[in-house]
C-alpha cells in the first residue's frame, strides 16, 4: 500500500472507532503526513487525536496549561503527577514556553493492535489519568485547606 493511502486508512479506521465508541472527532487537519484532531464524548472526555505517517502509533492527548506564576505550584506536585501517569501507563511532556508551562498527558496505541476493544479500554485508562491528574493540580482544594 503506498504511504498517501496508508494514511488515508489509518484515518478513516480512527475516524470509525471513535464514532463507534460514541465519540465526536472535532476540527481535523490533515496532510499527506499528519492528522490531527481534537474529540469530546458524551461524559466530558476531551482531548487531541494525532497520527503521524511515519510513526505505527495513533496519539491520544490531553494538555494542562499553567501561567508561569504557577511555577511553584506546578514543581510541588510534579512527583504525584508522575506517579499518577505511571499509574495509567500514560506518557507525559513538560514545557516551558515564553507564555506558559505545558503539561501534557498522552497514550500510544499500535495500529496493527488497534480496535474496538484496544481503544475502549486504552481510553479508558487515559481518561482516569486525567482525572487523578486534575485532581492533583486542584487548587481550589488546596486553598480550602490553608484556611484550616
Amino acid at each position: 500500500m503506498k504511504k498517501p493511502e496508508l494514511m488515508h486508512e489509518r484515518i478513516k479506521r480512527v475516524k470509525v472507532l471513535f464514532k463507534e465508541l460514541g465519540l465526536k472527532i472535532l476540527d481535523s487537519e490533515h496532510d499527506d503526513l499528519t492528522y490531527t484532531a481534537g474529540f469530546e464524548g458524551e461524559e466530558g472526555l476531551q482531548g487531541g487525536v494525532f497520527i503521524d505517517r511515519k510513526s505505527k502509533f495513533l496519539e491520544v492527548s490531553f494538555t494542562f496549561f499553567f501561567s508561569h506564576s504557577m511555577v511553584d505550584f506546578v514543581q510541588q506536585r510534579l512527583e504525584d503527577m508522575l506517579k499518577v501517569c505511571y499509574e495509567y501507563g500514560c506518557y507525559l511532556n513538560l514545557d516551558k514556553t515564553k507564555s506558559e508551562i505545558c503539561f501534557s498527558v498522552f497514550s500510544k496505541l499500535y495500529f496493527s493492535g488497534l480496535n474496538y476493544y484496544s481503544l475502549k479500554q486504552s481510553l479508558k485508562d487515559f481518561a482516569a489519568c486525567v482525572r487523578a491528574l486534575t485532581e492533583v493540580l486542584e487548587i481550589k482544594k488546596d486553598m480550602e485547606n490553608e484556611d484550616l
